[in-house]
C-alpha cells in the first residue's frame, strides 16, 4: 500500500500514516527503504507524485549526489514528448529487467546456499519444475520489449534525421 504524502500550498509535505511533516530527504528514504508513496495536493487532489519525485531527483543533482549528463537533459527537453516517452519507456523496460535478473540471481543464489547447508532445502522437486517456464516466459515478453523499443528508437532516429535536414 503506497505512503500517502499529502502537499500543502505551502509545499509542506504531511506522511498521513505517521501524522507528521517530511521533508525531501525523509521521502527520499523511505523510497529507498522499499515504501511506495502517493503525493497529492490537499487542496486540489492532484497527483504530485512523479512532480515531487522529479524534485527529489533535482536536489540529488543540485547536491552533486547523483549526475544526469548535461547532453541528456538537452536531448530531452529539445525533442520533448517523443523523447520523454521513449527514456520513460527504455527506462522502465530496463528496471523490469534488472529487477528479472535479481530475482534469478537470487533464486541461484539461495539454491547453492541451500546445497552448502546455509539454508533449509529447496522446496519440493514439482514447484522447482515448474520455475523454468516463468523464466522462459519472461525472457520471450523481454526480446519482444527489446525489439518494440528498437523499433521506437529506430523511428526516433528517422524522424531526427528528417528534422536535421531542414
Amino acid at each position: 500500500m503506497a505512503y500517502v504524502i499529502k502537499r500543502y500550498s505551502n509545499r509542506k509535505l504531511y506522511d498521513t500514516q505517521e501524522s507528521r511533516y517530511v521533508t525531501l530527504e525523509e521521502l527520499e528514504e523511505m523510497i529507498r527503504a522499499g515504501k511506495e508513496i502517493s503525493v497529492v495536493d490537499v487542496s486540489t487532489g492532484e497527483d504530485l507524485t512523479s512532480i515531487t519525485l522529479a524534485q527529489i531527483i533535482l536536489e540529488n543533482e543540485r547536491s552533486h549526489r547523483a549526475a544526469l549528463p548535461t547532453a541528456f537533459l538537452h536531448q530531452l527537453i529539445k525533442h520533448g514528448e517523443a523523447w520523454q516517452d521513449f527514456v520513460q519507456t527504455s527506462l522502465k523496460g530496463s528496471l523490469e529487467s534488472i529487477m528479472t535478473s535479481q530475482r534469478e540471481a537470487d533464486q541461484v543464489f539461495r539454491a547453492w546456499a541451500a546445497r552448502a547447508g546455509w539454508l533449509p532445502s529447496e522446496p519440493s522437486a514439482t514447484s522447482t519444475e515448474k520455475k523454468p517456464a516463468q523464466p522462459a516466459a519472461e525472457a520471450d515478453a523481454l526480446k519482444s520489449e527489446v525489439a518494440a523499443l528498437r523499433e521506437q528508437l529506430r523511428a526516433l532516429e528517422e524522424r531526427l534525421e528528417k528534422r536535421r535536414e531542414k
